[in-house]
Protein backbone atom coordinates (compact mmCIF):
# COMPACT_ATOMS: atom_id res chain seq x y z
CA UNK A 1 0.00 0.00 0.00
CA UNK A 2 1.46 3.62 -0.55
CA UNK A 3 0.91 6.46 1.09
CA UNK A 4 -0.05 9.49 -0.44
CA UNK A 5 -0.17 12.70 1.31
CA UNK A 6 -3.68 14.29 2.05
CA UNK A 7 -4.50 17.41 -0.21
CA UNK A 8 -5.22 20.02 2.31
CA UNK A 9 -5.60 23.05 -0.49
CA UNK A 10 -7.95 23.39 -2.94
CA UNK A 11 -6.54 25.65 -6.11
CA UNK A 12 -8.67 27.68 -7.58
CA UNK A 13 -8.72 28.99 -10.97
CA UNK A 14 -7.77 33.12 -11.56
CA UNK A 15 -10.84 35.31 -11.37
CA UNK A 16 -11.08 36.37 -15.24
CA UNK A 17 -12.54 39.41 -14.04
CA UNK A 18 -10.07 42.76 -14.51
CA UNK A 19 -9.23 44.22 -11.10
CA UNK A 20 -11.33 47.34 -9.93
CA UNK A 21 -9.96 50.80 -10.62
CA UNK A 22 -10.05 53.06 -8.31
CA UNK A 23 -12.33 56.39 -9.70
CA UNK A 24 -11.01 59.61 -7.98
CA UNK A 25 -13.01 61.35 -5.43
CA UNK A 26 -14.98 64.46 -6.66
CA UNK A 27 -13.98 67.25 -4.54
CA UNK A 28 -16.53 67.99 -1.60
CA UNK A 29 -18.81 71.41 -2.66
CA UNK A 30 -18.71 74.37 -0.49
CA UNK A 31 -21.89 74.67 1.50
CA UNK A 32 -22.81 78.67 0.38
CA UNK A 33 -22.26 81.56 2.05
CA UNK A 34 -25.70 82.81 2.61
CA UNK A 35 -26.94 79.37 3.75
CA UNK A 36 -24.40 79.89 6.37
CA UNK A 37 -25.25 82.83 7.77
CA UNK A 38 -28.97 81.63 7.42
CA UNK A 39 -27.87 79.07 9.54
CA UNK A 40 -25.86 81.30 11.90
CA UNK A 41 -29.05 83.75 12.44
CA UNK A 42 -31.21 80.75 13.24
CA UNK A 43 -28.93 79.41 15.40
CA UNK A 44 -28.23 82.92 17.26
CA UNK A 45 -32.21 83.40 17.42
CA UNK A 46 -33.17 80.25 18.96
CA UNK A 47 -30.60 80.31 21.94
CA UNK A 48 -31.94 83.81 22.72
CA UNK A 49 -35.13 83.03 22.53
CA UNK A 50 -34.69 80.31 24.80
CA UNK A 51 -32.38 81.91 27.24
CA UNK A 52 -34.84 84.82 27.72
CA UNK A 53 -37.60 82.55 27.93
CA UNK A 54 -35.32 80.63 30.73
CA UNK A 55 -34.80 84.14 32.33
CA UNK A 56 -38.42 85.47 32.61
CA UNK A 57 -40.32 82.10 33.00
CA UNK A 58 -39.47 81.04 36.79
CA UNK A 59 -40.25 84.45 38.14
CA UNK A 60 -43.83 85.41 36.30
CA UNK A 61 -46.67 83.98 38.37
CA UNK A 62 -49.28 82.47 35.59
CA UNK A 63 -45.62 80.41 33.79
CA UNK A 64 -44.53 79.13 37.04
CA UNK A 65 -46.70 79.37 40.25
CA UNK A 66 -49.50 78.67 38.38
CA UNK A 67 -47.84 75.36 36.53
CA UNK A 68 -50.35 72.65 36.25
CA UNK A 69 -47.18 70.27 36.18
CA UNK A 70 -46.42 71.64 39.49
CA UNK A 71 -50.17 71.68 40.45
CA UNK A 72 -50.64 67.99 40.59
CA UNK A 73 -47.08 67.02 41.89
CA UNK A 74 -46.99 68.96 45.23
CA UNK A 75 -43.50 67.92 46.23
CA UNK A 76 -41.97 68.93 42.29
CA UNK A 77 -43.63 71.97 43.25
CA UNK A 78 -42.43 72.77 46.26
CA UNK A 79 -39.13 72.70 44.84
CA UNK A 80 -39.86 74.95 41.95
CA UNK A 81 -40.46 77.59 44.33
CA UNK A 82 -37.42 77.62 46.27
CA UNK A 83 -35.37 80.87 45.11
CA UNK A 84 -32.28 78.44 44.48
CA UNK A 85 -33.79 76.80 42.30
CA UNK A 86 -35.26 79.66 40.00
CA UNK A 87 -32.04 81.46 40.21
CA UNK A 88 -30.45 78.50 38.64
CA UNK A 89 -33.37 77.92 35.39
CA UNK A 90 -32.40 81.46 35.00
CA UNK A 91 -28.73 81.29 35.22
CA UNK A 92 -29.37 78.68 32.32
CA UNK A 93 -31.13 81.26 30.24
CA UNK A 94 -28.02 83.70 30.66
CA UNK A 95 -25.77 80.90 29.93
CA UNK A 96 -27.82 80.35 26.99
CA UNK A 97 -27.26 84.36 25.78
CA UNK A 98 -23.85 84.27 26.20
CA UNK A 99 -23.58 81.35 23.82
CA UNK A 100 -25.57 82.81 21.36
CA UNK A 101 -23.59 86.00 21.91
CA UNK A 102 -20.09 84.92 21.44
CA UNK A 103 -21.42 82.43 18.64
CA UNK A 104 -22.61 85.51 16.61
CA UNK A 105 -19.50 87.57 17.30
CA UNK A 106 -17.05 84.58 16.68
CA UNK A 107 -18.84 83.96 12.54
CA UNK A 108 -18.91 88.07 12.33
CA UNK A 109 -16.45 88.58 10.53
CA UNK A 110 -15.58 85.14 8.53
Amino acid sequence: MSQKPEQTSLSFAPNPAPAPEFAPRPAPQRIPRWLERVELFLRVLVRVSIGLWLIFAPWTQRIWDQNPLFLHYSSLGHIAVNGAVRGLISGLGVLNLWIAFFDALRHRNG
